[in-house]
């Protein structure tokens, strides 16, 4: 998988570590199940932790316990899922979020744009995708008609 972190091609360091798998990396990334179950655990150890937050997530839930991650990764199941939006506008502008938020799944290169408006600092890109031409579609368009939590 390819990293786009602040409009540069860049090597990932995170690993998202499955519920029932060991966490044997420096920066690990947890489901919010598993945060829910093991959370004070997690918040013990000397690694960065990340929290993938899937669609349907609640954010206001983890309002609380933002100050314990340096990413929030949020999985996009399919490109017609329009959620994530909310979810970085709302970690950026509301509950000011300051870590990385970065965008996995079924993404698509037109919305890498108004993805980057909402806060979104970070794509995870598929394999297929050509980064290059990812980092130009940033830049698409020169006219907004909403502000920017960027």
């Amino acid at each position: 998988m390819q990293l786009i972190k602040d409009k540069q091609v860049t090597q990932d360091s995170w690993t998202f570590v499955a519920d029932d798998a060991p966490l044997n990396a420096d920066f690990n990334i947890v489901s919010q199940a598993r945060w829910r179950k093991e959370g004070a655990d997690l918040i013990n150890r000397k690694d960065a932790l990340g929290l993938r937050l899937e669609s349907g997530a609640v954010v206001e839930e983890i309002v609380a316990d933002l100050k314990h991650f340096q990413l929030i990764e949020l999985h996009i199941p399919v490109f017609t899922d329009g959620r994530a939006f909310t979810h970085a506008r709302l970690l950026r502008s509301r509950f000011d979020f300051t870590g990385d938020i970065r965008v996995s799944g079924d993404f698509m290169r037109d919305q890498v744009f108004y993805l980057s408006r909402v806060g979104v600092s970070s794509f995870e890109l598929n394999d297929q995708d050509s980064a290059l031409e990812v980092i130009a579609s940033m830049d698409d368009f020169s006219v907004q008609y909403q502000d920017s939590v960027a």
